[in-house]
């Protein structure tokens, strides 16, 4: 158990079923497990659907997991770094995980380029969850849920107590599906720039968008004008269409 990869570990099958559940699987399905530990939900996927990719990256567990998986001819055992895997190979996959604590943001952001994804089911921290699924207006709205919300509709299925894991983490963790769209929420001309904006936005989150976006456009109160967007608002109050309609207007 290496605590520096924000290993802990689910054992309750109950539990376990529930994800299954809620990442609506077929027979038919490809699914890559990120993190599969000491496999207890690595076997349920297996018996489940056509095939498993479970990619581990601690040298002892994949170890294990190796005499633990070997009756199981549908699951194949990658040791390596998750966030380095070649995704883009495979055809259409859906993610089911149990994701480390430290890889959480920068593995949702790799696995969202890849075009052959159609879902991930996630446990993740509550409050990473909580993030992800916020709507305008409130504290946990932010870059996280708008860039996700940009490529997919995510859900908040359930809460785990921390409890149930070990070791025991100092928080409770969610269960959230994320179901890719087959293209983005809003249409917008370019995806650098209103990423750029966004970030860029809720860098100063307390700060009016007139001082917040000066970085952006030397002219801001027009731009913001020329959108119908109120210069006194502040980011969290923007929805998505907002942010895309920003992004649209500007000309460089």
């Amino acid at each position: 158990m290496k605590k520096h990869l924000g290993q802990h570990f689910l054992h309750d099958p109950s539990i376990l079923r529930r994800i299954v559940q809620v990442a609506h699987l077929s027979t038919e399905d490809l699914v890559v497990e990120i993190g599969p530990g000491p496999g207890n939900l690595t076997k349920m996927l297996a018996e489940t659907v056509r095939k498993v990719i479970a990619i581990e990256l601690d040298e002892k567990l994949f170890g294990k997991l190796e005499s633990v998986m070997a009756e199981y001819e549908n699951v194949e055992l990658i040791h390596g770094d998750a966030l380095k895997y070649s995704y883009e190979n495979l055809p259409e996959f859906k993610v089911v995980a149990n994701i480390p604590y430290y890889i959480t943001t920068p593995i949702i952001f790799r696995l969202l380029e890849i075009k052959n994804l159609k879902s991930m089911t996630l446990t993740v921290q509550k409050e990473v969850a909580e993030r992800i699924v916020a709507t305008p207006g409130g504290k946990d709205y932010g870059v996280l849920s708008i860039m996700l919300q940009y490529y997919a509709k995510p859900s908040l299925k359930f809460i785990i107590p921390k409890e149930t894991f070990r070791p025991v983490p100092k928080v409770d963790s969610a269960v959230i599906n994320i179901k890719i769209f087959e293209k983005p929420s809003v249409n917008v001309k370019d995806k650098e720039l209103f990423s750029r904006i966004v970030k860029t936005a809720f860098s100063q989150r307390r700060k009016m968008l007139s001082n917040s976006l000066k970085s952006i456009s030397g002219d801001v109160k027009e731009w913001l004008a020329e959108t119908g967007i109120d210069p006194d608002r502040r980011p969290e109050t923007l929805s998505i269409e907002e942010f895309a309609k920003l992004a649209n207007k500007l000309d460089f």
